[in-house]
């Protein structure tokens, strides 16, 4: 399995979970991605610095080939499966009221 069709696996079973599972429907809601760029940022930051620095390598034939500050794109989808995932369960274990 590719890097890239293991992070488009990622975004879809995320986003399923908060659609379906969780049913936190965070990607529906305006505030996660007003604040989504934020998160993007730092991710780029981040994997700028390891990738071009050659601490994180990746196989070319794994990845489409676009990168972005160093990182493959795909780096960017894997990254909001994580975040979705993470923040859906966070929404969903939530005291009510809190």
């Amino acid at each position: 399995m590719t890097y890239t069709v293991a992070a488009g696996l990622g975004v879809l079973g995320a986003v399923l979970v908060d659609l379906f599972v969780l049913r936190t429907r965070l990607v529906t809601k305006v505030v996660f991605w007003a604040t989504y760029p934020i998160i993007i940022v730092f991710q780029l930051l981040s994997n700028g610095i390891l990738t071009g620095r050659g601490i994180v390598l990746y196989n070319p034939g794994a990845i489409i080939g676009v990168r972005l500050a160093y990182a493959p794109i795909e780096d960017l989808f894997f990254g909001f499966a994580l975040v979705l995932f993470s923040l859906s369960i966070w929404v969903r274990l939530r005291p009510s009221g809190g």
